[in-house]
């Protein structure tokens, strides 16, 4: 009966945290818990690992400090095989909402790493600051940092131990869910003179999380969907945390649907869509637009996987899926 009991020690620390923060006043279950007074939560869901990788891989990791006083910081992957060949610079942002995630974290630590060895390019994951504790425009505003630090890497030709192997003329932009939106908008900020110093040649972006107060059909009919991992319910909950107060899902950081396309700075893009994803259909209708709007850009959908499968979902189909989703980036990242 001992392993069964339960431990009263939980509901002892909930019960004075409550006290203490006041009530909750956002939730997402497991993932996150906002208190009235801004104290935030974020059970450790996924684990947070070092750089250490194994030796098959072919690829070294390590991490890089960019700004002390915002402790933001990037991981980098360099593959090892491909030497002496110069190899592309892929600048990534992991997801989470805006509100949870690292580049620490166990899923994106494997996913990049695989990413790097058969896409053959130098991976830099940025891990930026979250909301609600620091709304957007923060996050955008670290893209921007970090890729402010890399053109003063390539000013200075520094030498760095993952730039040895990068061939700095060829950047791309890219990220998975609000890291896709993140890279997206980081892009779209940027002026003409800084893309080039930047040599900034793509854009991927994976299941890229968008919104709107209008509801699509994938979103009213795909909410509960079990092979997705965003709700819904979710969604409009990080959209709440993570725009400026008073704001809604019409916000152009949200949903880009409402600023004139024709007049935004697009990249050669690619969008990974998920079929299962509750994001389906609004990602299918930003693919549209910007081909009317005479933007350079790509889809592909990938059958039967839902939202962060890549990442998330170890199942046989998911693997399948994943595999061809790297061969795909590797692609576009080499027809650029």
């Amino acid at each position: 009966m001992a392993t069964v009991a339960l431990d009263p020690s939980p509901r002892v620390q909930i019960g004075r945290d409550q006290h203490q923060h006041g009530p909750v006043i956002e939730e997402i279950e497991g993932l996150i818990k906002v208190y009235k007074d801004g104290h935030v939560e974020r059970p450790q869901i996924i684990p947070c690992v070092t750089t250490a990788l194994p030796p098959k891989l072919n690829v070294t990791s390590g991490d890089v400090l960019l700004d002390i006083f915002t402790n933001t910081w990037s991981r980098f992957y360099v593959p090892t095989s491909f030497q002496p060949n110069k190899l592309p610079l892929m600048v990534y942002f992991h997801g989470g909402g805006f509100c949870i995630g690292s580049a620490a974290w166990s899923c994106y630590h494997d996913f990049l790493a695989r990413l790097s060895a058969k896409a053959g390019c130098v991976i830099m994951s940025v891990d930026y600051r979250l909301a609600p504790e620091n709304p957007l425009p923060t996050a955008y505003e670290d893209g921007i940092k970090a890729l402010m630090w890399l053109k003063q890497q390539i000013l200075c030709r520094s030498g760095e131990w993952w730039s040895r192997q990068c061939d700095l003329s060829r950047v791309f932009v890219a990220g998975d869910s609000a890291g896709a939106n993140i890279a997206h908008n980081v892009v779209t900020r940027l002026g003409s003179c800084e893309s080039r110093a930047l040599n900034l040649k793509g854009t991927i972006l994976i299941q890229p999380f968008f919104g709107g107060e209008t509801r699509t059909q994938s979103e009213k009919c795909s909410a509960q969907s079990t092979r997705s991992a965003l709700s819904l319910g979710a969604s409009d909950t990080y959209w709440r945390l993570a725009l400026p107060r008073g704001s809604n899902r019409d916000h152009p950081w949200c949903n880009p649907m409402v600023t004139k396309l024709e007049e935004l700075k697009v990249l050669p893009t690619m969008v990974c869509i998920s079929e299962m994803d509750i994001l389906k259909d609004r990602n299918l209708e930003l693919y549209g637009a910007w081909r009317r709007a005479g933007k350079k850009v790509e889809c592909v959908v990938y059958k039967g996987v839902g939202h962060a499968f890549q990442i998330l979902n170890k199942s046989q189909l998911s693997q399948i899926r994943s595999q061809e989703m790297m061969s795909h980036i590797k692609t576009f990242v080499s027809g650029l």
